[in-house]
């Protein structure tokens, strides 16, 4: 069961995160409105709170989101983007979480 709430914890910290850097990109790129700054903030203070909640080392934290973070990447260029992902895209996405599987969920010495 703590495997689940990991991973789902590491899943909703990704999209804040995403969301948190996509905002002002559609600022910057798209010519959309400065106000995005503000959702964006805040989206970007969630995922750094949503990381502080795990129980685990700092540094195994980090380095076992990116894999979720990558996955959810690839999530997100073909669900908002629309960019249907390519077979290397999915190939290095389920690399990257068995790499967090293995950071996060492997026996460790107590």
């Amino acid at each position: 069961m703590i495997e689940l709430k990991t991973v789902m914890l590491f899943f909703v910290t990704a999209v804040a995160e995403i969301i948190g850097c996509y905002l002002p990109y559609l600022w910057l790129r798209e010519n959309k409105s400065v106000l995005l700054l503000v959702p964006a903030a805040l989206s970007l203070t969630l995922f750094a709170w949503l990381l502080s909640l795990h129980p685990a080392a700092a540094g195994r934290v980090y380095a076992a989101y990116g894999g979720v973070y990558i996955f959810v990447a690839i999530l997100w260029l073909w669900s908002v983007e629309g960019i249907c992902p390519t077979v290397w895209d999915l190939v290095g996405s389920a690399v990257a979480l068995t790499g967090m599987a293995i950071i996060m969920f492997a026996p460790r010495a107590t």
